[in-house]
């Protein structure tokens, strides 16, 4: 017998729901990605959880079930100029929203990872600490944002090697701002944020 997740199906069963979540909050570098998916109420893999709680190997293994198996998925991205001028958080909603309008099945109901969110064409939604520990659909938007982000960053990568993004993916490691300190930002940096040696950077928390 296959073994089951120990992560909830859905927050109502008998809505059409969609999960979200985002990656790359935290990052000096790069867009914020966000994802939705609605996933088949029968869905199940004993592998998916929370990204974070997960290996590079395991996050692209799953990848592709999700976007195999999922009624609809989708993933979207709001870049470093905007996220300069509207804030990461704003950032972060927008590129929600942005995956929820994306679905070609419309949800009536969404589970967003996190404590903040704005309402969204009129969808009822449910914020949900912690969200891609406790359901499947959460989860699986957070590997749909984390692997999509890290493709994209590896790309990056090719064009300006010296910042390592290969390894950080744009987050703040003292390599990646030492690199930015001796090269200065590029326009993939997000601007407005720090990235002083001295000034001790830990955004993990809120991918």
């Amino acid at each position: 017998m296959k073994k089951k997740s120990v992560l909830a199906p859905y927050f109502y069963k008998t809505k059409i729901e969609a999960g979200c979540d985002e990656a790359g909050r935290g990052c000096l570098a790069g867009p914020v990605f966000a994802a939705a998916v609605i996933l088949p109420k029968n869905f199940n893999h004993p592998l998916l959880n929370d990204s974070k709680q997960l290996t590079e190997a395991q996050r692209d293994l799953l990848r592709p079930i999700i976007e195999t198996e999922a009624v609809s998925w989708s993933v979207k991205r709001v870049e470093p100029k905007m996220i300069d001028k509207i804030n990461i958080l704003n950032a972060s909603i927008k590129a929600m929203h942005l995956a929820i309008d994306d679905l070609s099945t419309k949800p009536n109901h969404l589970i967003i990872d996190g404590n903040r969110f704005d309402p969204h064409s009129d969808i009822p939604h449910h914020c949900i600490i912690k969200g891609d520990a406790k359901y499947l659909s959460i989860a699986a938007a957070s590997v749909l944002a984390k692997t999509h982000r890290d493709e994209y960053m590896l790309k990056l990568h090719e064009k300006f090697p010296h910042f390592h993004w290969h390894t950080n993916k744009g987050y703040p490691t003292l390599h990646h701002r030492k690199a930015v300190l001796e090269h200065g930002r590029t326009k993939f940096h997000r601007q407005t944020f720090n990235v002083s040696i001295q000034t001790k950077l830990n955004f993990d928390y809120l991918d």
